[in-house]
């Protein structure tokens, strides 16, 4: 028997593997496995990136420009409106704030459903990278006025919920945190064989980049501080796993730097296990998944001091936050880690220490209670 219906409003569920496609998917299939009925309304192509969970409506939608991968929602027609109506949600959990979102803002709004809202995507640092930064103000105030008519906004950590308050969002904030499969991802996973077959030699310190190959992820800083490294120390060696945009050039920046492409399942797990440092400066991340799959992993983290990375590295703890605008000090720290073989397995026991706080089950149950208050639900 159905507990409740609700009915997601995304930008990304399977047309492109990420974060948020992710996120959305597992908690998808807890929902379902809880007994709660979804419905996900998004854009899709004709060869999805994943096999999404549970039933997906597509909705029209136009590739964003100069980023074609991407897609951008067009509204919601008569026919996907008529097929929200026939689903009847007690429900609406908006996951992203475009044109699509607003329309199920208004369509909740009219219909008297109470409407809720994720936070996944930090978009005023993401406008940049595109020299759009004039937009800034606009978009702020947009955010403003849509996220103060959700009951709840779900913030995968506190320095999230920070910006968004410094940012004169008021609304009722909650943590929906990310978890990790610690069955996939633990540093069992080393494997000597695989590092010798990816062309390292023992006693070669790894440095790793994971993620989608995209310049806002900060992948010319990555290439700059590497690089330096690797001139300068022999015994360091880089890894860069993932796909994108920027990987035939991050290929020509970085020509003694191991590129996998895109990896998944044991592949992906081997590579970070089989890591000694991972180092992530992006600063447009809301959480970090990567980072918290390489603390599980038993890596100390060198990240970008930016919203989401702070919550899951502790600064001289697990590893290192550094500004973005330091290149120097990233340089400087991953040095020390390179040189200190006892504070990098001091580091990497904390983060799999710290990676235990997280686990999908009680990161997706809390995000049910979420639901339950809305809904006046008995927990």
């Amino acid at each position: 028997m159905s507990q409740f219906k609700v009915a997601i409003f995304t930008g990304n569920y399977n047309h492109i593997r990420d974060g948020v496609s992710l996120t959305l998917n597992r908690l998808v299939s807890f929902l379902m496995e809880q007994g709660v009925e979804v419905v996900v309304f998004g854009p899709t192509i004709s060869k999805p990136a994943l096999d999404h969970a549970g039933t997906l409506i597509a909705v029209p939608s136009k590739k964003m420009p100069g980023r074609p991968e991407y897609r951008i929602s067009t509204g919601l027609p008569s026919e996907q409106q008529l097929q929200l109506e026939e689903f009847d949600p007690d429900l609406v959990h908006i996951a992203t704030p475009d044109l699509l979102g607003l329309k199920a803002l208004k369509w909740a709004k009219n219909n008297k459903k109470p409407v809720v809202a994720s936070y996944h995507t930090h978009f005023s640092s993401y406008l940049k990278y595109y020299k759009l930064s004039v937009l800034e103000p606009l978009m702020w105030r947009y955010l403003a006025w849509f996220y103060a008519k959700c009951r709840h906004v779900y913030v995968p950590s506190p320095s999230m919920t920070e910006t968004l308050r410094e940012k004169n969002i008021k609304t009722d904030f909650r943590i929906w945190a990310r978890g990790i499969d610690f069955d996939r991802f633990h540093p069992s996973k080393r494997d000597e064989m695989w590092r010798q077959e990816k062309g390292f030699l023992e006693g070669d310190i790894v440095v790793t980049f994971i993620s989608r190959l995209v310049w806002e992820k900060n992948l010319k800083l990555f290439s700059d501080v590497v690089n330096r490294l690797q001139f300068k120390h022999k015994r360091v060696k880089s890894l860069v796993v993932g796909d994108g945009p920027g990987a035939e050039e991050m290929m020509r920046l970085m020509p003694e730097t191991i590129f996998t492409g895109f990896l998944e399942g044991e592949e992906l797990s081997k590579a970070y296990a089989n890591s000694d440092i991972f180092f992530f400066p992006s600063d447009t991340e809301t959480f970090g998944n990567v980072t918290l799959e390489a603390m599980a992993s038993g890596l100390p983290c060198v990240v970008a001091d930016a919203t989401g990375s702070k919550s899951l590295v502790e600064h001289g703890k697990n590893g290192y936050l550094v500004s973005v605008n330091d290149p120097d000090k990233f340089f400087n720290l991953i040095e020390k880690l390179i040189l200190d073989l006892e504070l990098r397995k001091q580091m990497a026991y904390a983060s799999l220490e710290k990676a235990k706080e997280y686990s999908w089950a009680n990161v997706n149950g809390q995000l049910l209670n979420y639901y339950k208050e809305v809904l006046e639900l008995k927990k």
